[in-house]
């Protein structure tokens, strides 16, 4: 069972919280840490922005990402919410299957 590592962004360490407990809570994730102030910078409708984000990181399994990612997706305050999973390609062989029991993938 593969795990995976997805990062988000917001505009608040509320709305972090709420994304992180939210996920976890539905056990779309066995785990979130909430990261920040972060500064990005990107494009936005024809121009570069910056602004200081929240950073929201979720554990999971490639079993529950789509759930995961729609959930992100319903509860975000951003039109286009940065939602990125990233593999998790090695670790503590405990860690990784307490990730998939906590997500009920095990």
């Amino acid at each position: 069972m593969e795990c995976l590592q997805v990062v988000t962004t917001t505009d608040s360490r509320e709305e972090a919280d709420r994304l992180a407990r939210s996920a976890v809570e539905r056990r779309l994730a066995a785990c979130a840490q909430v990261i920040g102030p972060v500064t990005s910078t990107y494009w936005w409708e024809g121009s570069v922005q910056t602004a200081s984000e929240w950073q929201c990181v979720l554990k999971t399994t490639q079993a529950r990402f789509e759930e995961l990612r729609a959930h992100l997706e319903g509860e975000h305050s951003y039109e286009t919410p940065e939602i990125v999973a990233t593999p998790i390609v090695a670790g503590s062989r405990d860690y990784l299957e307490w990730i998939q029991r906590e997500t009920g993938a095990s």
